[in-house]
C-alpha cells in the first residue's frame, strides 16, 4: 500500500545544495573575472552617468531657469523623480525588517539586493531637493545648525525640512542595517581571498570570527535596527505626502496622501526589486536561490499593494464628487479628461489594471511576466507622481495664467544621471559583495531546501521507506 504524500511548502532553496555549494556559487561573482553582459551594462551606466554629470553641472551653472519650470508650475520632473526614487527604496527596508521580524525565510533570497537598491535609490532621491534650489552651495540652510549670523534657523514648520529629517534618519538606519547583514559574508569572502583582496575584507568584516558572541550580538543588532526600521517605512513616505497633503491646493490637500503614498512606495519598490533580481538571477546564475517561489510572493505584495493604490485612487473621485467642492471636483476632472488625459490613462493601466494578472497563478510564476510588469508597475508609478504634481499646478484659480508643462532636455539629463548612479553603483555591488545573504540562506537551509522539502523530498523519503532504507538511516 503506497503512503499518502501530504502537500508541503515550496522549497526555498533548489539544486540540492549542501552548504559548501553555496558558498561556492554565491561567492563566485565576486571572485571572477567580470563577464560580457556585465562590462556591457557598467558601460550604459557610465555613459549614462556622464551625460547626467553634464547636465546636473549645466544645472547648477546656469540656474533652474534652464528647466521649464514657470510662474504656475514651480515643481515639475524634479519633485516627481525625487518622490519616485523615495518611493523605490521602500522595498528594502520592508523586506529586511518588517519580514525580518516576521519571520518570513522567503526574504532571504532577496533581502541583500533589496537593502542596497534602498541605499542608493535614497542617494539619487537627495539629488533633486538640493538641485531644486538653484543655489546648491547653501544647501546647508535645511540643516539645523548654531551659526554666527543671528538667529538664522530653518522653518520647522516646513515640510521639506520635515524630509531632510525623515530621509537622512532613514537613510542612516537602512544603511547601518545594510551593512550588518553584509558582515559575515564579508568574513567569508575574506577567507577565500589573498593579498590584498584579503587585507581590505578583513578591514571591511571588522574581524569577525563566527564565534558563538558574534552571532548572538549580530542577531540582537539586526532585530534592534529592524525595530528602529520598521516604523521608517510608513513614516518616511508619510511625510514625503505631507509636501502635498499640507497645503491648501485642490487636490493635494487630502488625508488620504499618507497610507496611499505609503502602499504606492512598496508596490514601487517591490516592482523594482523584481526587476534587477530578474536580472542578477540570470547573469549572475543564482536561479537556486532566488526561486519561483520567491517571484511568487513578491507578486503577491504588488498584487495587494497595487489595489491599495486602486482604492485610493477611486476614493479620491469619490471624495471630490461627494464633497460638492468645484474646485476639487475640477482638478479631478482635469486629471482624467484634461490636456495631461494621456498621463492619467498610463497611470491608471499601469498601477491599477495591469497587477491584476496577478491573480492567476501561472503569471505570478512566470519570469517574463514578472519582469515586463516591474517594468510596467514602476513607469505607472512615475506617471502617479507627475500627474499628482504637474496636472495639480499646470491648472489654477486664474486661467490667465494656466499653461502646460513639458520638461527640458536638462531635466530629462537630470533624471537619466540618476538612473546612471544608480545602476553603476548596482553593479559595483554586485562585484564587491555576496548579491544574496551567504548566513542566511544557509539558516534556512534544513527547512527550506529541496532536499529536504517539498515534493520531491517526499518522493525520496517514499522511496527509502519502500526500499527499507530510511529505516536504516534513522
Amino acid at each position: 500500500m503506497s503512503a499518502v504524500v501530504s502537500p508541503v511548502r515550496e522549497p526555498l532553496v533548489t539544486g540540492s545544495k549542501t552548504y559548501h555549494q553555496i558558498t561556492e556559487d554565491i561567492c563566485a561573482p565576486t571572485e571572477r573575472m567580470p563577464g560580457f553582459s556585465f562590462m556591457l551594462g557598467m558601460l550604459f551606466s557610465l555613459l549614462m552617468l556622464g551625460f547626467g554629470a553634464f547636465c546636473m553641472v549645466w544645472t547648477i551653472w546656469k540656474g533652474i531657469g534652464s528647466w521649464d519650470l514657470n510662474r504656475t508650475i514651480g515643481w515639475g520632473w524634479d519633485i516627481t523623480n525625487f518622490v519616485w526614487w523615495v518611493g523605490i527604496g521602500h522595498a528594502g527596508t520592508l523586506i529586511s525588517a518588517i519580514l525580518l521580524l516576521f519571520r518570513q525565510k522567503w526574504r532571504t533570497g532577496v533581502n541583500r539586493a533589496a537593502e542596497a537598491m534602498t541605499i542608493f535609490a535614497v542617494m539619487c532621491a537627495a539629488v533633486f531637493p538640493g538641485i531644486h534650489m538653484g543655489r546648491i552651495w547653501v544647501s546647508f540652510f535645511i540643516f539645523p545648525y548654531p551659526n554666527t549670523r543671528g538667529p538664522l534657523w530653518v522653518n520647522f514648520n516646513s515640510p521639506l525640512l520635515w524630509d531632510v529629517f525623515a530621509i537622512s534618519t532613514y537613510f542612516t538606519v537602512s544603511l547601518l542595517f545594510w551593512y550588518t547583514g553584509l558582515v559575515p559574508d564579508l568574513a567569508t569572502v575574506r577567507d577565500r581571498a589573498s593579498g590584498m583582496r584579503k587585507k581590505i575584507y578583513s578591514i571591511a568584516s571588522f574581524g569577525w570570527t563566527g564565534a558563538a558572541k558574534h552571532w548572538s550580538r549580530w542577531e540582537s543588532l539586526s532585530l534592534i535596527l529592524a525595530g528602529m526600521a520598521t516604523p521608517l517605512v510608513l513614516s518616511v513616505h508619510t511625510i514625503v505626502s505631507f509636501d502635498f497633503a499640507t497645503s491648501v491646493i485642490p487636490g493635494w490637500h487630502t488625508t488620504i496622501f499618507p497610507p496611499y503614498f505609503v502602499a504606492g512606495a512598496i508596490f514601487s519598490g517591490f516592482a523594482m526589486v523584481q526587476t534587477l533580481m530578474l536580472i542578477a538571477r540570470k547573469v549572475l546564475k543564482l536561479e537556486d536561490y532566488i526561486t519561483i517561489a520567491h517571484i511568487e510572493s513578491m507578486n503577491k505584495v504588488i498584487l495587494l499593494t497595487g489595489t491599495i493604490v486602486g482604492v485610493a485612487y477611486l476614493t479620491e473621485l469619490f471624495i471630490a464628487w461627494y464633497s460638492g467642492y468645484v474646485y476639487e471636483q475640477f482638478a479631478f476632472y482635469n486629471r482624467a479628461v484634461g490636456i495631461y488625459w494621456w498621463s492619467y490613462l498610463a497611470m491608471m493601466s499601469c498601477n491599477v489594471l495591469s497587477p491584476q494578472i496577478f491573480w492567476f497563478k501561472k503569471a505570478r510564476r512566470s519570469v517574463v511576466i514578472t519582469f515586463i510588469m516591474s517594468i510596467l508597475v514602476n513607469i505607472g508609478m512615475w506617471f502617479e507622481r507627475f500627474v499628482i504634481i504637474a496636472t495639480t499646478l499646470a491648472r489654477d484659480y486664474l486661467p490667465s495664467s494656466w499653461s502646460y508643462y513639458s520638461p527640458t532636455w536638462v531635466e530629462v539629463g537630470d533624471y537619466i544621471f540618476t538612473f546612471g548612479l544608480f545602476f553603476t553603483l548596482f553593479l559595483i555591488f554586485t562585484r564587491v559583495a555576496p548579491v544574496v545573504a551567504i548566513a542566511e540562506i544557509k539558516s534556512i537551509l534544513k527547512s527550506g531546501g529541496d532536499q529536504y522539502v517539498g515534493f520531491e523530498a517526499e518522493r525520496k523519503k517514499k522511496e527509502a521507506l519502500e526500499s527499507g532504507e530510511y529505516a536504516s538511516q534513522h
